[in-house]
């Protein structure tokens, strides 16, 4: 376990969609972002998107966990099966071109949130996604690809004995 870099008073905006709760001022989640939710894991849209293809999903533990050091091994394995499953059903609701994937720990990884989350992005040739800086994506916007997204998502191949 590494100690935490949460700010005194942390509000977490991951466990407020978990709980169904975006009422802090501080969370710009909606609870329109959801693309599935279960025990362990929620996948949603992320309030920030870079480039011109906006609409990238992220995938979090349900329970709270800062990092990628303390993530229960059974929500691990959750997460990289659901990992592959989003990336699928972005293929056949976006057809992009690829994939990546990307996640974070500790500020000097350059973690923002303090809960774990994995970044799936949707790709498309010379996008340039790494060189664009994020910029918020319209709760709209968001809504309607988590829709996309939820349509086409198969969470039954992610499920652990």
């Amino acid at each position: 376990m590494i100690d935490s870099h949460a700010p005194e008073g942390y509000v977490c905006p991951f466990c407020g969609l978990v709980a169904g709760d975006v009422s802090d001022p501080a969370n710009r989640c909606e609870l329109a972002d959801l693309v599935y939710q279960d025990e362990d894991v929620i996948v949603f849209i992320a309030v920030d998107g870079f480039g011109d293809h906006e609409g990238h999903a992220m995938i979090s533990p349900a329970g709270h966990y800062e990092t990628l050091y303390d993530l229960p091994d059974r929500v691990l394995q959750r997460i990289g099966l659901m990992a592959r499953q989003v990336a699928l059903a972005m293929k056949k609701a976006w057809s992009p071109d690829g994939i990546s994937t990307r996640q974070h720990n500790e500020p000097a990884g350059n973690q923002h949130v303090w809960h774990y989350h994995l970044h799936v992005f949707p790709r498309w040739h010379d996008d340039q996604l790494y060189r664009h800086l994020r910029h918020p994506v319209a709760p709209e916007v968001r809504a309607a690809k988590a829709r996309e997204l939820a349509a086409v998502l198969d969470a039954g191949p992610t499920r652990l004995p």
